[in-house]
């Protein structure tokens, strides 16, 4: 149920930014099982978590201003003292930041 809740809420968030705000919860599911980078710096005691990019470019921009929301929530990732950085792209991790 809790799954469900979130879900819903993000599919919420993400119909704002589509045309056809019936793909929100396939554009998530879709999201979902996309490989993600987590590159955590101990410095500025952040977690980012770097989506690869999506099949298509109108999908990135819409995933890419659902992490624009999700970071202005300044969320701490539990049991950490890291702020969670949400965005899209597939730069390379620099060599000790992987998790």
């Amino acid at each position: 149920m809790i799954g469900y809740r979130a879900e819903t809420s993000l599919a919420s968030l993400l119909r704002q930014h589509l045309t056809r705000s019936d793909d929100a919860r396939v554009l998530l599911r879709q999201t979902f099982h996309n490989e993600v980078d987590l590159v955590s710096d101990s410095v500025t005691h952040t977690l980012t978590v770097r989506l690869h990019h999506l099949t298509q470019a109108a999908h990135d921009q819409a995933i890419a201003q659902l992490c624009t929301t999700l970071n202005e929530t300044q969320t701490v990732f539990p049991g950490s003292n890291l702020k969670l950085i949400f965005e899209i792209g597939s730069s390379k991790i620099p060599p000790g930041q992987e998790v």
